[in-house]
């Protein structure tokens, strides 16, 4: 069992050795911004508050962004060894082509800037919010991202490598300091799946390579026991915590326009049985939630076929339409029967994170619980 305190200096001395650890608990490095955000007040403009804002401990780069590693196939090799069936990825598709950057890549490294098929995209995941999303790097140039050190509400805070000046933190998908703040950055879908359950879905998936004198950690998750324990690293850097669920226990969110958002807890979902089909309206709009407890996944969706809304219900055979009959993916798409091969719009806003952080950022945020 760890203490915070050692997950702390694990992750101090894992990448930035060496450093000065104050009475408080806090590092400081002279790399790092934090002096120079100013709250907004001055040039450097910044709307984020500074309560909720700590220094990570680690330098800017100092947990190292990864560009264009090589991805291999999910035949087992000694580039695929690190990774465990229940091990978790973060899976998306370029064009037809399914990819795995997994978490065990992300617990080292974060962030992963990734140029293929046309496509300029950031896969990312903080290990201390537990929130994974994708970016599409295109809505800001195609600039490459980089892990700035910083955490607020202990979320991963992103910068600019091209301008060295806005931050960006991973779950508010907008630049929050800096010249760019107030630029959304588009998202690209993605789904948070075991490692078993994303190789069953598409058994011809990439995934990054343990290759080239990277991936030699890749198999030791670096936090001890932080993702069973209701406290966050920053406890203190976090608004009052909603108790509705556990504080680890990972959702599926949706971000609201005009509200707080709605979020599904995985426990509930699992409470439904093998899978689940929820569907809802949210903000006016209709939306259905897929779940594999098998896969411990869960997509949201856009019920609509050729501009026809589907209805769905689970049955022994999995998530099947009340039209067709065609089973369907957690996903979304089509792998038996008539539809074979149809994809339903994924809602790319939607991203899985702990309860705790999700309500931190999204406070009030409707829960769904199955009842």
């Amino acid at each position: 069992m760890w203490a915070l305190s050692e997950v702390f200096l694990t992750r101090s001395r894992r990448w930035a050795g060496g450093l000065l650890l104050m009475s408080i608990g806090l590092a400081t490095c002279s790399d790092s911004p934090l002096g120079s955000i100013d709250g907004g007040d001055g040039a450097f403009g910044c709307d984020l508050n500074q309560a909720f804002l700590r220094d990570g401990g680690v330098g800017r780069d100092g947990i190292p962004a990864l560009t264009d590693p090589q991805f291999v196939s999910s035949l087992p090799s000694d580039e695929t060894s690190y990774l465990l069936d229940d091990d978790r990825v973060v899976g998306f598709m370029i064009g037809d082509q399914p990819m795995a950057v997994p978490h065990n890549v992300l617990w080292w490294h974060e962030i992963v800037n990734l140029n293929q098929g046309g496509l300029k995209l950031a896969i990312t995941f903080c290990p201390l919010t537990g929130s994974s999303l994708i970016f599409d790097r295109s809505s800001i140039g195609g600039d490459e991202l980089g892990v700035s050190g910083l955490l607020w509400q202990n979320n991963l805070i992103m910068y600019n490598r091209s301008t060295d000046e806005s931050l960006w933190p991973q779950m508010l998908a907008e630049a929050s300091c800096g010249p760019d703040a107030g630029t959304n950055l588009a998202q690209h879908p993605a789904i948070d799946i075991t490692w078993a359950g994303w190789k069953s879905l598409h058994p011809n998936t990439l995934v990054v390579a343990r290759t080239g004198g990277l991936g030699g950690n890749w198999s030791v998750y670096p936090y001890g026991n932080y993702e069973s324990i209701s406290r966050f690293l920053f406890d203190d850097a976090m608004p009052p915590k909603d108790e509705r669920r556990h504080q680890k226990e990972r959702v599926l969110g949706i971000p609201g326009l005009d509200g707080p958002g709605v979020a599904f807890p995985f426990q509930a979902l699992e409470d439904q049985g093998a899978f689940a089909a929820v569907e809802t309206v949210f903000e006016g709009e209709s939306v259905v939630v897929f779940w594999d407890t098998e896969a411990l996944g869960a997509q949201a969706l856009r019920p609509y076929l050729g501009g026809q809304r589907m209805t769905f219900q689970v049955t022994e055979e999995g998530i099947v339409d009340t039209d067709t009959n065609s089973r369907w993916s957690v996903d979304g798409r089509a792998n038996h029967g008539p539809l074979e091969g149809s994809q339903l719009e994924v809602i790319s806003e939607s991203y899985v994170a702990f309860w705790g952080a999700w309500a931190a950022f999204h406070p009030g945020t409707e829960l769904w619980t199955g009842e």
